[in-house]
């Protein structure tokens, strides 16, 4: 009887858990953090929705804002790519966030050039 019901416990505690991850969402502004050549730097990622699909900006720290591109919500991961501007180059920063909770993190990769660039991210929900 007992073992029968730490099972129910377990699995009961692991569906809620389970639950909760179902409920995970990308609508909100995060705050990120990541950086650049060991230098910090953060962005302002905005998500919302428009009708029954996802549409956002990112606004970086040097105050140029891009509109968020193929942005997908899928098992807890959202995905999306933008366009960036530096002086004279153009390049398409591809980002992959999983979202648990009120924050996120993830990896954002372009090729800036003839490098490929790797970053990691970490954001946080800002509150209302």
């Amino acid at each position: 009887m007992r073992a029968t019901l730490t099972a129910v416990l377990v699995f009961g505690l692991y569906g809620f858990a389970g639950a909760q991850d179902e409920k995970a969402d990308p609508v909100g502004t995060w705050k990120c953090k990541y950086e650049v050549n060991g230098e910090p730097r953060e962005s302002v990622l905005a998500v919302k929705k428009d009708g029954d699909k996802l549409a956002g900006t990112m606004t970086y720290q040097d105050k140029q804002e891009a509109k968020l591109e193929g942005l997908k919500f899928n098992d807890g991961e959202l995905t999306f790519s933008a366009e960036r501007e530096l002086m004279d180059a153009k390049f398409t920063i591809q980002y992959k966030l999983k979202v648990k909770g009120d924050k996120l993190a993830g990896k954002a990769e372009a090729n800036i050039g003839d490098e490929k660039v790797e970053l990691d991210i970490e954001g946080v929900r800002e509150k209302k």
